[in-house]
């Protein structure tokens, strides 16, 4: 290491100014593109000082991927042999469910993951894509995103983990650790997004304003990221778009200099959101002109800016030259980004990489099983009157519903498939939607495992608008069949391409137009119905859980999903998933997260203020039983971890997952406290009359707040203990006290210990 960073700092000494600055800026791959093939005309105007950051190489529409890798090898083979520093680019591409290229493997969206409940599933799916990036010359993600959503109208809902910071921080540090692996000379810079308090958007808008208190803002929105700083040593962060308290976040020292360097240590680099640093002129108007918002940007923290040099050229270089920025701070940027790329082993001889290998890399068999694994653990079992699971001799079966036979509909925004043309199309280009994996659609998963049976189908009704045309088809086909499957929900897409997803944000949260008349109409037949949901937000379904007996939430599965929602229909696999954010009843409740203060509980004239389905809720095939909840100690007078065990078993006639929730309340405090606060989960795995005893290992630094004074603190008093199946489903209780008060420093635990015996 020493001798790298020697290397760095030689390196850094012989730079000129524009060097420099070319180090802190980005250029969009198709700009380096004429004709299928690496253009050294552009390249020489382009990278002739170097460039820090080449732009979305890997996922270019145009581009195969045998191409991209070929393109990625000249653009690197001109840095190191045409410039004068030879200092290679890092080639970065998004990853949120899967590399956002053609042909590769699409997971779960976001959301899905997190209803797993299960960080080593996140983990080895983003194994997956570690290697597929590298595969592809590619060497930093821009992902995981970490922000934690309240008001489900924002169409980013889908892109996150969910509600709670605790689940958020678990697997944004799995999703991490898979991507960056266990070197960076093999792995992928994770970059933890969006910094931060992106996800309480005013009215749920994209881009609005985030209205919230330095206590609430430490406690909850960075609570993620600073877990993924100190714990996984995340490579990246990227700042977010909107404003906090009147600052953007692009230009908030306090942000990304004082709390993310000074206060947390993190010596990774900071990405801007793409256009982000022209957003400061263009929406923002805190600033004049593209030189003065590359000076805000830059002095409070942002490396690189991204997708493309916009500010951070000739703008930057003025701002220098005219003394407006000290020439030491571009050195102390410039160092990091090159800091970077030496872990990376861009400095290596061995950095280009033989495009021979990419198809096989892409979707080979291995990871559509890794696929269909992650998507049958994200399906939540939302309600089941006796309905499932299904039997397989069933002689006639009507599936029903605009989301049944489409394959992209099981796509989130971030996938190739969805993601390359809702960009086209926002753009006003021709858009090609075709989907690059061969997406097994719920039809076709149904049609699997009931080869003899006939299954009818009819689309009914579009996604959205007022035609009823096709419900008369529908009805006919309904009445023919003994069971009727309705896949119906929303289709993710950006920029109000589609109906969730990134800028595309909704007024109301029922199911979308007609899909709810024609549920009700088809309710009047009186035949058992299963409504499988397909969508990326929380939606508000009163009515429908009140009249449909069976519902499942599957979210965006991905590739495999078809085939995964078949399994869960039928019983051949069990559901265990549960809800990573709560649903409302309806939208005036907003918000419904299960982590509230008492007061925020208060009931309206004609409802109350509890979710439909609460944080953690899902249902099984099975049944489990729980009992001997011990605690230990029952004081702690010092910083000793609390034992808190107990006993599941399953006392159905069928195996099935469970997932095991402890929450810790503060019922007694010198602050208002939330009511409930995840501290600890465990999903486990229980054959029929099967037992297993669940440990615990709780810290007190997990019981710490911000106090009056903003000291992080223990207080000294009861806590009770809640164990159980959801946030509202406690199954056990306790209690135990902490003697003294404790005030934490830099050192401190973030998550509880948790064995199974």
């Amino acid at each position: 290491m020493k001798k790298g960073i020697h290397m760095i700092e030689n390196l850094l000494s012989q730079m000129t100014l524009e060097e420099k600055i070319a180090q802190l800026g980005a250029v969009h791959a198709y700009q380096l593109v004429e004709n299928d093939s690496f253009s050294p005309k552009k390249a020489k105007e382009l990278l002739r000082h170097g460039i820090g950051q080449i732009t979305r190489l890997i996922g270019d529409p145009d581009t195969e991927p045998q191409i991209a890798v070929e393109i990625g090898n000249a653009i690197q083979s001109f840095l190191k042999k045409e410039t004068r520093l030879q200092i290679p680019a890092i080639i970065h591409e998004e990853c949120l469910s899967g590399l956002t290229g053609r042909g590769a493997t699409v997971f779960p969206q976001a959301i899905g993951l997190a209803s797993t409940f299960c960080p080593e599933l996140v983990e080895k799916m983003t194994t997956v894509i570690r290697k597929q990036i590298r595969s592809m010359g590619g060497h930093q993600g821009l992902a995981p995103v970490l922000d934690i959503p309240r008001d489900p109208r924002w169409g980013r809902t889908e892109e996150t983990f969910g509600e709670d910071p605790y689940l958020v921080s678990r697997l944004g540090v799995a999703y991490i650790r898979g991507l960056q692996g266990e070197d960076l000379q093999t792995g992928v810079i994770a970059t933890a997004k969006h910094f931060t308090a992106y996800g309480i958007s005013e009215g749920g808008r994209n881009m609005g304003p985030a209205r919230v208190g330095k206590r609430e803002l430490r406690e909850v929105f960075l609570f993620p990221f600073e877990v993924a700083v100190k714990e996984a040593q995340v490579g990246s962060v990227m700042n977010a778009y909107h404003h906090i308290d009147g600052i953007p976040c692009t230009a908030s020292r306090y942000l990304l200099t004082k709390v993310l360097r000074e206060e947390w240590g993190f010596s990774g680099i900071v990405v801007s959101d793409y256009e982000a640093i022209k957003m400061l002129v263009t929406l923002h108007h805190v600033a004049q002109n593209f030189k003065e918002a590359a000076q805000k940007s830059l002095q409070a923290g942002i490396d690189i800016e991204l997708p493309d040099t916009i500010c951070y050229g000739e703008p930057l270089f003025e701002a220098v030259r005219e003394g407006l920025i000290n020439e030491e701070l571009i050195n102390e940027v410039v160092r990091r980004v090159l800091i970077t790329k030496m872990r990376l082993g861009l400095f290596e001889e061995e950095i280009y990489i033989n495009p021979d290998r990419v198809p096989s890399l892409l979707d080979p068999e291995e990871n559509r099983h890794l696929a269909r694994e992650i998507a049958q653990a994200s399906i939540v079992l939302l309600k089941n009157n006796d309905v499932l699971p299904l039997k397989k001799d069933l002689k006639t079966l009507a599936i029903i519903g605009p989301n049944a036979r489409e394959g992209l509909h099981l796509h989130g925004d971030y996938s190739y498939s969805v993601h390359i043309p809702s960009v086209q199309a926002w753009k006003g280009k021709e858009a090609v939607w075709q989907d690059s994996t061969n997406t097994v659609n719920v039809f076709e998963g149904i049609k699997n495992k009931l080869p003899q049976g006939e299954i009818l189908f009819a689309k009914g009704c579009d996604l959205s608008g007022n035609s009823q045309e096709g419900f008369e088809e529908a009805l006919e086909i309904a009445k023919k069949a003994q069971v009727i499957i309705a896949v119906m929900g929303e289709k993710s897409g950006l920029f109000q391409q589609s109906i969730s997803g990134e800028g595309s944000d909704r007024p109301d949260l029922e199911l979308p137009d007609m899909q709810g008349e024609l549920l009700k109409e088809l309710s009047r037949l009186k035949k058992p119905i299963v409504l499988v949901l397909i969508n990326g937000r929380p939606l508000a379904l009163q009515w429908e859980k009140e009249y449909i007996p069976a519902i499942i939430e599957t979210w965006y599965p991905g590739e495999e999903g078809g085939n995964a929602i078949a399994d869960v229909l039928f019983g051949d696999y069990n559901p265990g998933g549960k809800l990573p954010i709560s649903f409302p009843k309806e939208l005036g409740q907003l918000p419904v997260y299960y982590n509230r203060v008492s007061l925020a509980f208060n009931e309206y004239i004609s409802t109350d203020s509890h979710a439909l389905f609460p944080f953690g809720h899902g249902l099984s095939y099975t049944h489990f039983e729980y009992f001997d909840l011990n605690i230990s100690p029952k004081e702690i007078k010092s910083l000793e971890k609390i034992e808190i065990q107990c006993k599941v078993k399953n006392v159905g006639h069928q195996a099935g997952d469970e997932v095991i929730q402890l929450y810790i309340q503060d019922p007694i405090a010198s602050l208002v406290r939330p009511v409930k606060e995840l501290k600890g989960f465990k999903r486990i795995h229980l054959e029929p009359d099967e037992e297993r005893t669940i440990l615990f290992s709780l810290f007190p630094d997990q019981l710490a707040f911000y106090d009056e004074y903003m000291r992080l603190i223990i207080e000294p008093g009861l806590f009770n203990v809640m164990v159980g199946s959801s946030s509202e489903d406690i199954r056990l209780s306790g209690q135990f006290e902490a003697i003294k008060e404790f005030q934490l420093t830099k050192y401190r635990h973030f998550k509880s210990e948790v064995s199974v015996q």
